[in-house]
């Protein structure tokens, strides 16, 4: 009898539309892309839109442009949070864990936790105030899974990682009343639908990974295989933001290495696999990455290097355009 084949890789990058994709989410792209293309696997995208109104307009066509610049091509159609058949998949999940008793009603406000103590991740720790049952009177404001045990998992980059919900993170949310569905259940969901094997991003959000490994195995669904990338800082050590034009467009090239977070040297002067003048560098497609990382001395590294000269040089030429317009606008 055969063997069952193994399952497809299939790694994702999921960029929230907030703003110009920085340095940092370039990086992460080029991890997830290299992971999953050097096993021959696919590389899927997906819009993070789920929090609408730190949407701003021009963002995502701003963020497909620079992938498509930079080389990347992605396997398959564009899924987005914000997309009927996602916000669908949401509500029935979130059903099946209100049938399950999985969840419960929450009246707390942020100053009711304000006196809270702080959560791995820098978010207070819910007490439990509501886990019994919502005090007289007051209508629920979220919905909270109940958490339990340990959650352990061994990243790609950052070791062996054990989390003990109830003490570093107690019950969070998975929906507000008013119908939004919070990210933790949303990524879980999305990760699931386009059947992703390996999330490979950045160590910020290595403190979520045990609420999502939690909600994977609640809900029944296969726990991909996790690698965390150190941060890219500016000489301060702050981590870029897409809300912060100002972080994107000058910091990259003072970049160096601090524990979890990675800040990259400068580039060396001489770029030979830079475009020359007047050549095609939009929609070049897969091969260019591929090509880089297979036939490149250093790999992995090389094409690290072009990304980031890449990046300055569209730095350069967003500053000749017009001196207060954000990265890649």
């Amino acid at each position: 009898m055969n063997a069952a084949l193994p399952a497809p890789v299939v790694g994702r990058f999921a960029p929230s539309p907030s703003g110009p994709l920085h340095f940092g989410s370039l990086i992460a792209a080029v991890g997830s892309f290299l992971q999953a293309r050097a096993q021959g696997g696919q590389w899927r995208l997906r819009i993070d839109d789920l929090d609408a109104p730190r949407t701003r307009v021009g963002a995502e066509t701003d963020i497909l442009r620079t992938l498509e610049a930079f080389g990347f091509a992605w396997d398959g159609a564009i899924a987005r949070q914000s997309d009927a058949a996602s916000q669908a998949r949401y509500q029935a999940a979130f059903a099946q864990l209100r049938e399950m008793g999985a969840v419960y009603g929450c009246a707390c406000t942020r100053r009711d936790l304000a006196d809270a103590p702080r959560a791995r991740d820098g978010a207070r720790r819910y007490p439990g105030t509501c886990r019994a049952g919502l005090p007289a009177g007051l209508a629920a404001r979220a919905f909270r899974v109940r958490v339990h045990g340990e959650v352990e998992f061994l990243d790609g980059v950052q070791g062996r990682q054990t989390e003990n919900l109830a003490e570093d993170c107690g019950d969070f949310i998975v929906a507000r009343a008013d119908g939004v569905f919070a990210y933790q259940l949303a990524v879980v969901l999305d990760d699931a639908a386009q059947s992703v094997t390996e999330v490979v991003r950045g160590a910020d959000l290595l403190a979520s990974t045990g609420r999502q490994i939690f909600l994977h195995r609640l809900l029944g669904l296969p726990v991909p295989v996790y690698a965390h990338l150190p941060m890219i800082v500016n000489r301060q050590g702050k981590p870029y933001s897409q809300t912060n034009a100002g972080a994107a467009a000058g910091c990259a090239p003072r970049a160096r290495t601090t524990g979890r977070r990675a800040r990259l040297p400068r580039p060396p002067a001489a770029h030979g696999s830079l475009p020359r003048a007047g050549e095609r560098t939009m929609g070049v497609g897969t091969a260019t990455l591929d090509t880089r990382a297979r036939a490149a001395p250093g790999g992995h590294r090389a094409v690290t290097r072009h990304c980031t000269a890449r990046f300055q040089e569209k730095q350069k030429w967003s500053r000749t355009q017009n001196a207060e317009a954000p990265a890649f606008s």
